[in-house]
């Protein structure tokens, strides 16, 4: 099917899917804990990922360029990978699926995605109604299963083509192993650990309102997600206390007027407290949260209070691993440079944030953290479906998705060479 045609087909997915977004928002809603608006947005947010890729169908670019020989063309086109094995996490199960579907669908491939298993009716659902919606079968294929016997088989078949995961840097790890084997095409996403810097010149109550969306909201589970909040002294116990009070005045639950839920499993739950309580035996100090919610409204549920600590050491473990839920380190620094080697000293590389009004810091900023996405007084999230996101060193494999450079992990390129014989004309 021409890329054209594949384009049109997926626009009438995405149609079926808006039409039936407040029944796939209920399903998130149930498998994640977190509220139906916030569910409902990230369903939209999968449909509108969708259209941009839809459209790519008109524009599955090659070129054409000049041959240092006479009587001779060249171009390149992209022809799809064949097979490509998908397999995503439970934090945000619909923008996942969307994520990897619709780039792999539309460069021509068939898709074999692998659900999270916490989260399995959601891709059921997106792969039923891209079917009804007229998709052809056998090229979404969903399967179910954890990881070791279900996952790892799919990395490991030699008919898939090119493997694309998001998740853990530790499974990531294995995956680039078992791919490379072989040499086959893989595109990782993994985790992070990222800062966002607070200037002495920053709007301390906007830094505040960032900081609570970079760490706290979908109860920390982002990648990119603002763990490592690095603030000037000059303003540290002033932007301290009103980020402790503005983390205590968060609603937790699984309600509209919530402002995030419950982590998405008691495994989770519990490699997070005892990170915490790991921390404060190491002389760190949680200045709020660091418990399970055990109350009447949250004794169902695995949630974790909204968590500020500080003085844990750059060196120490919850200094430098992610750990996936509602937990924000501080550290005080006397200025840029030293805000800024802080930033840059970890083992991740995926997003980065200063709050600042300096343009010249906020540019200098920029160009010189270590991370694939940087971000001026705002938070360490927002990708949107036209952007390329994706990170460096334990963050990802230097692939790209979302965006046109999507494109590149789901496609082959191919040179053509085509020689006239004006002799034969």
């Amino acid at each position: 099917m021409p890329a054209v045609q594949r384009g049109l087909v997926l626009h009438r997915v995405c149609n079926a899917l808006e039409a039936r977004q407040q029944e796939l928002a209920e399903i998130v809603a149930k498998e994640t804990g977190k509220s139906p608006k916030e569910a409902f947005g990230e369903a939209g947010g999968a449909i509108a990922l969708g259209r941009f890729f839809a459209g790519e169908g008109q524009r599955l670019y090659g070129r054409t360029t000049t041959s240092g020989a006479p009587d001779k063309y060249a171009m390149t086109v992209r022809q799809p990978c064949g097979v490509a094995g998908l397999i995503i996490a439970a934090n945000t199960p619909i923008a996942n699926t969307a994520w990897k579907v619709f780039p792999a669908l539309i460069c021509g491939n068939t898709a074999v995605l692998k659900a999270a298993e916490d989260t399995p009716a959601t891709s059921w659902l997106f792969a039923k109604i891209a079917h009804e919606a007229g998709l052809p079968p056998g090229l979404l294929n969903v399967i179910q299963g954890y990881g070791t016997e279900c996952g790892a088989p799919l990395v490991e078949h030699a008919l898939v083509d090119v493997v694309s995961f998001t998740g853990s840097t530790k499974v990531g790890k294995w995956i680039g192993e078992m791919c490379g084997k072989t040499l086959k095409k893989v595109s990782l996403e993994l985790g992070g650990k990222n800062p966002l810097i607070v200037c002495d010149d920053a709007d301390l109550d906007e830094a505040v309102k960032w900081v609570c969306l970079s760490a706290f909201s979908n109860a920390g589970q982002r990648c990119a997600a603002g763990s490592r909040i690095i603030v000037f002294d000059q303003v540290y116990d002033r932007f301290r206390d009103r980020l402790v009070a503005a983390a205590r005045a968060l609603k937790v639950g699984p309600a509209d007027g919530d402002d995030f839920g419950p982590v998405i499993n008691e495994r989770q739950l519990n490699t997070m407290l005892a990170a915490v309580d790991k921390a404060a035996k190491d002389g760190a100090r949680v200045l709020t949260g660091g418990e399970r919610l055990t109350d009447p409204a949250h004794a169902k549920g695995c949630y974790l209070a909204p968590t500020v600590i500080e003085n844990a050491a750059p060196e120490a473990d919850i200094s430098r691993h992610e750990l996936f839920g509602p937990i924000a380190c501080l550290y005080r620094v006397g200025g840029y440079e030293a805000a800024l080697a802080l930033a840059n000293d970890s083992l991740y590389g995926l997003t980065a944030c200063i709050h600042t009004t300096s343009i010249d810091r906020g540019i200098d900023f920029a160009h010189k953290v270590r991370s694939g996405v940087a971000v001026v007084n705002a938070g360490t999230f927002g990708s949107e479906p036209h952007m390329p996101f994706g990170g460096l060193r334990q963050s990802g494999n230097g692939s790209r998705e979302p965006g046109t450079e999507a494109l590149d992990v789901y496609s082959e390129l191919k040179d053509i060479y085509i020689q006239v014989r004006p002799k034969k004309l």
